[in-house]
């Protein structure tokens, strides 16, 4: 069942047990546009049930947050203008290029390209992988790009997120409700998990240029305007007192600034940051 944040916005929830993300559907008069096609043929699917269910204008348009697995795996299904900014087509086009039969995905996993958890969904959610191949992207823009449904606009903007450098941020102004996908989530590089120092407060700094009351972001649900404060300022006094790759220090600093012990989150932001400080440093 779809989530409906207004009349003409709604999300699909994630399911982390299947790796699924959220995905989203703006609906204007003439024309309705997608969030992230999800990470199979069946989550690509189960979606379009759910959104036939409503009577709402033929999509026309899939936006695409980022180039990750999990969002682009089910973008063949929806028969609609598929839209990505132009790092993330780099990607796409990588993934062009992939097979996806057994042999081909156990050495996908071997060198990294791909996840065992990826290589799982695939084989149970894909069918005819011997002959799958991921469409084109139809449209590709640079920074930002305005798409009109029939009085309902939706504004594309291209930002260098904590979780990955080609993210798009969808918002609704008629709305105020903004689609981050994952761009303000961390990442793992070398096994490490981190969050992009040295993008984070240009990011929220981004993301905040938007008078949006309602967020939706890659692996959540609906959050509120004190929900996203909450989460940036625990980001970026975490940030602050972290400047080298000792986890002690960081905490020390920490408790110094804010006259207290980190809470369970500010440790796990903490450590992510001192990752990131490990892996610039290697």
């Amino acid at each position: 069942m779809l989530n409906k944040v207004t009349p003409a916005v709604y999300y699909l929830s994630n399911d982390d047990s299947k790796e699924r993300p959220t995905l989203g559907l703006v609906c204007g008069d003439k024309f309705s546009l997608v969030i992230d096609s999800g990470n199979s043929v069946q989550h690509a699917q189960d979606f379009l049930k759910e959104i036939e269910a409503l009577n709402v204008p033929p999509v026309k348009y899939l936006v695409v947050t980022h180039g990750h697995w999990d969002h682009i795996l089910g973008l063949n299904e929806f028969g609609a203008t598929i839209i990505v900014n132009s790092l993330t087509n780099q990607i796409l086009e990588e993934w062009q290029n992939y097979s996806f039969d057994d042999v081909s995905l156990h050495k996908y996993v071997e060198s990294n390209k791909m996840s065992s958890k990826c290589v799982e969904i695939i084989k149970n959610e894909i069918p005819l992988r011997d002959s799958f191949k991921l469409n084109s992207a139809d449209i590709i823009f640079e920074k930002s790009l305005t798409i009109d449904l029939g009085n309902k606009l939706c504004v594309l903007d291209t930002i260098k997120g904590t979780h990955s450098d080609d993210s798009t941020i969808v918002y609704v102004p008629g709305d105020k409700v903004l689609f981050l996908g994952d761009s303000a989530y961390g990442t793992t590089t070398n096994s490490l998990f981190h969050y992009k120092q040295s993008h984070l407060l240009p990011m929220i700094e981004e993301i905040q240029k938007y008078d949006a009351t309602s967020f939706i972001l890659g692996h959540e649900s609906l959050c509120d305007v004190q929900e996203m404060n909450l989460y940036w300022k625990e980001l970026i006094s975490t940030s602050k007192a972290t400047d080298s790759t000792s986890i002690d220090r960081a905490i020390e600093c920490f408790e110094k600034e804010n006259n207290r012990t980190p809470n369970s989150n500010e440790e796990f932001f903490l450590k992510a940051f001192v990752n990131d400080q490990i892996i610039r440093s290697q």
